[in-house]
């Protein structure tokens, strides 16, 4: 949650409050945290379809001769072979290899790339991108205000989006970007997300969100969703929240991402030495699944215990799994639990309660 006072509002600030929605105050935004059923609105996006606003979401633009170069050498990914239209996840990383953000990179043109960053770390990347591209032919454009991102995710998605968009959904595949119009207006239409289901994130012009927002929402099925249920559907999916599990004191090879780092590319990039060295040392943590055998919830910051419960591990994530039916979470483990243990427990409040680990992810689409 942000400490700034005066919280900014997204361009659909309006629709949400209309909706009767639970405003929050994150990463310096006012958000919606759940319209109603938390619940509902997770089950909506694993059976059917919900909609999310993103708007709090960075886009910065690198533009130039020389924004691939500039972008190897910012970022672990090997950004340069990337074809227009396609798209990658990746991380920035400080000298010592501790995660800044993790991000996505799009091409949208031979010279033309969308960094999106998580809205707690817009001002973050952003400086570093500016100081990192000095010594290259590429411009550093922060547009975040001039955009807003609204993305539909769930099983029905593209039958949804074709109602309005000539586009080839069809052929549209995982982690590729496309210029389209949507209900007439434009749009860039990316077939990504962070629930584990199928869907897109829609980029438009803020002034067109309230207008393409309405006519999704109309479509009956469709499910207004807030962050509560983003947050458990990208749980269950095994995806890594930067505060949680990805900090400037995790390196990705920490968080079990290591293949995110692209040592055979050319050239030297921030990180790279520190980042060797930790490829080749002994792992000091793992990033391991859990599930309670219990009704109570494990959550960020809770310990996990051994046998004789001494410390050996702390939660970053947890919260009851509507698709399970029962408390799951994400957790460090300390490099002395050996694999395959299953004497362990989470301190919830004074009580130790016994948890199973799991291989990551909980859930995937089949």
């Amino acid at each position: 949650m942000s400490a700034d006072p005066t919280p900014k509002k997204t361009p659909l600030y309006d629709v949400h409050a209309a909706l009767g929605a639970n405003l929050v105050d994150f990463a310096g935004y006012l958000m919606p945290l759940r319209y109603a059923s938390e619940t509902a609105e997770h089950k909506a996006v694993r059976t059917g379809a919900g909609l999310f606003d993103l708007s709090h979401m960075g886009e910065i633009f690198l533009t130039g001769p020389q924004a691939a170069a500039a972008l190897d050498f910012a970022l672990v990914g090997n950004i340069s072979p990337m074809a227009v239209g396609k798209a990658r996840y990746t991380m920035i990383v400080d000298g010592d290899g501790g995660v800044l953000d993790d991000l996505i990179v799009y091409r949208l043109a031979a010279e033309t790339y969308l960094v999106v960053a998580n809205a707690s770390n817009v001002a973050v990347v952003r400086e570093a991108l500016v100081e990192r591209a000095k010594d290259f032919e590429a411009e550093v454009d922060d547009r975040s205000d001039a955009y807003a991102l609204i993305a539909l995710q769930g099983p029905d998605a593209q039958d949804i989006l074709l109602r309005f968009t000539g586009a080839p959904l069809a052929e549209l595949k995982y982690y590729a970007i496309l210029p389209a119009d949507v209900a007439g207006k434009d749009a860039l239409i990316a077939r990504t997300g962070y629930t584990g289901e199928d869907g897109f994130e829609l980029f438009v012009t803020a002034s067109d969100a309230v207008e393409l927002w309405n006519t999704l929402a109309a479509v009956e099925g469709v499910v207004p969703s807030g962050l509560s249920a983003r947050d458990t559907l990208r749980l269950e999916a095994g995806m890594p929240l930067y505060g949680n599990e990805l900090t400037t004191e995790t390196t990705p090879f920490d968080a079990g991402l290591g293949r995110v780092v692209k040592f055979e590319k050319n050239g030297d990039f921030v990180g790279r030495a520190a980042l060797a060295a930790r490829a080749e040392a002994a792992a000091g943590r793992r990033l391991v699944g859990l599930v309670a055998r219990g009704r109570r919830a494990p959550r960020k910051g809770y310990a996990v215990v051994g046998p004789d419960g001494t410390p050996c591990g702390v939660v970053t994530s947890g919260a009851p799994s509507p698709t399970l039916g029962k408390p799951i979470a994400m957790a460090y483990l300390d490099a002395s639990v050996p694999e395959g243990t299953s004497e362990l427990a989470v301190d919830v409040r004074g009580r130790h309660e016994p948890v199973d680990v799991v291989a990551l992810p909980f859930y995937k689409r089949s």
